[in-house]
Formats: structure tokens, C-alpha cells, sequence
């Protein structure tokens, strides 16, 4: 763990130490692309995510908007006290030990971004798959394989449009995705930030065999968005073949300065 940070102080509990050959922690989270606010009032969060991240504490990690490059905020921030990373936004968030997939979605005038994975444990060969549906927005699919325990698990990292229609033909490109590249029957988890506003896309994403997870309690979904006033679940897990054994959105000050959305992470078991 770095230093000065816990997860207790921020509003998080993990089973992990006492339950890991039994539970998969999976969190997802969109991360600004490391940056928040505007014009002279614009900080780098990069730093604080990192500590953040680490104290998730879970095996996998979905990250959206990380950014691989950017020249013009790395040139802004280089002579603030905690600098923009030499590395890739994904490389530089990743825990000691953690394996690392990224692969670029957008490329900017200055700079690229993209979807990652950080994983606790070994990854197979990563894969992407552009899902545009226009040329205003650059989306795509990351796949990633993982073996957990012995088990494999196929991970999608997600980050839909901003159009209800294009999240529609998107979620048709994601079934055509999974039909072509993950075995049938295989363990499976998508994640990402799915832009679904109005609740709708629960149906399609039935129709390609996957389950939205949800709290066993039968509470509601919690909310991820934005982070100061959480009132929309955006951010989602859905999986085949894993039970959702608990759920939770850590919130707090600390959480609602580092990005517009709030990490939602969930545990699971073989289903």
C-alpha cells in the first residue's frame, strides 16, 4: 500500500485477504483521463488516482479514458510538484505486481486515449475491437483474458456512446465480439462505463447471455455518477457464468475530486 492511504479511509471494505481463493474483486472505474476541471483551475488527479486504485484492492481493474499520451498536459503540468507520469496513464496506475493491458480508442491532436486492465493475475493475449459508430466518437473494445485460480475468464473493458442508438448497435458489435473470440460457455466479464442514461441496454445485453450484476440484497443499484451527487448508474458489470456476492460505490470528498464518475466494485464466485 502507499503511503498515507487506506482503504477504510476511503470508505471501502475488502474480503480480499480472507476470502481470496474464494472471490474475484472486479472494480470499474472512468477516470477523466487523469485530469479535472477547467482553464487555470484544471489539476492532475493522476497521483491521487493511483493511490486510489491501489486501495480498491481488486483483481481486475476496468479503466476507461486513460490516457496513453497527451503533449499539451504534460507540458502544462510537467513543473507542478507531483509532474504528469513519464509512463502511460495505465502503466503508472497499476499496483506493484499487477499485470497492465491498454489499448487505444481515440486519437486527439494531442494525444491518445483509450481502455485498460490491471490485473493481480496472469493475462493471455490481449485483443481490441473498434466499435464506432461515428466519426464524432471513437470507441472501442478491450478483451483480455485472465486466469484466475486455475480458471479462465474472459474480461471486456467497455466505454459506450453518448447516443442511445449507438450504445444499441454497439451492444450488436459487442454479441457479434463475443460470439467470434470467446468460447462458448466461457466464464466472461464486461465492464465499463455504458452511458445508459435511461436504463435500457439491460435487455440487449441479456439477449448476448449476460447478467447485469446486482447487490444479493435486493438493494438498488448504487449509483456512479456524478461523483459529487451520484444519481446515475452508468457504470456496470455484467458477466457469464460469475455470481455477484456483494457490491459497493466507495464515496466520500476524496472520491468526487479525482473524477467526474465514482468506481463501482463487486465481488464474485464461480457461477
Amino acid at each position: 500500500m502507499r503511503a498515507g492511504f487506506r482503504a477504510s479511509s476511503l470508505g471501502l471494505h475488502s474480503s480480499h485477504s480472507a476470502f481470496a481463493s474464494q472471490r474475484l474483486r472486479i472494480a470499474t472505474y472512468n477516470i477523466h483521463k487523469g485530469v479535472r476541471g477547467v482553464g487555470p483551475g484544471k489539476r492532475l488527479e493522476i497521483h491521487n488516482l493511483g493511490l486510489g486504485i491501489e486501495a480498491l484492492d481488486a483483481d481486475l481493474v476496468f479503466l476507461q479514458e486513460v490516457r496513453h499520451f497527451h503533449h499539451r498536459e504534460a507540458r502544462q503540468f510537467e513543473r507542478t510538484w507531483f509532474g504528469w507520469p513519464e509512463q502511460g496513464q495505465a502503466e503508472f496506475l497499476a499496483p506493484e505486481g499487477y499485470e497492465v493491458a491498454y489499448r487505444t480508442n481515440a486519437v486527439t491532436k494531442h494525444g491518445e486515449h483509450g481502455n485498460a486492465l490491471l490485473s493481480r493475475w496472469p493475462i493471455g493475449d490481449v485483443g481490441h475491437h473498434d466499435v464506432s459508430d461515428h466519426r464524432f466518437e471513437q470507441r472501442g473494445l478491450l478483451h483480455v483474458p485472465v486466469t484466475w485460480q486455475g480458471h479462465e475468464i474472459h474480461t471486456v473493458v467497455a466505454h459506450l456512446g453518448l447516443m442511445h442508438s449507438s450504445r444499441v448497435r454497439q451492444v450488436q458489435r459487442l454479441a457479434e465480439f463475443i460470439a467470434a473470440h470467446v468460447p462458448a460457455g466461457a466464464r466472461l466479464a464486461v465492464a465499463g462505463d455504458f452511458n445508459d442514461w435511461g436504463e435500457r441496454l439491460d435487455a440487449p445485453m441479456r439477449d448476448c447471455g449476460l447478467a447485469r450484476a446486482a447487490p444479493p440484497s435486493g438493494k438498488a443499484r448504487p449509483a456512479t455518477f456524478p461523483s459529487r451527487v451520484p444519481v446515475f448508474s452508468l457504470d456496470r458489470i455484467y458477466t457469464r457464468g460469475l455470481e455477484c456476492l456483494s457490491m459497493q460505490v466507495p464515496r466520500g470528498n476524496a472520491w468526487a475530486r479525482m473524477s467526474d464518475h465514482l468506481p463501482l466494485v463487486a465481488e464474485f464466485e464461480l457461477g
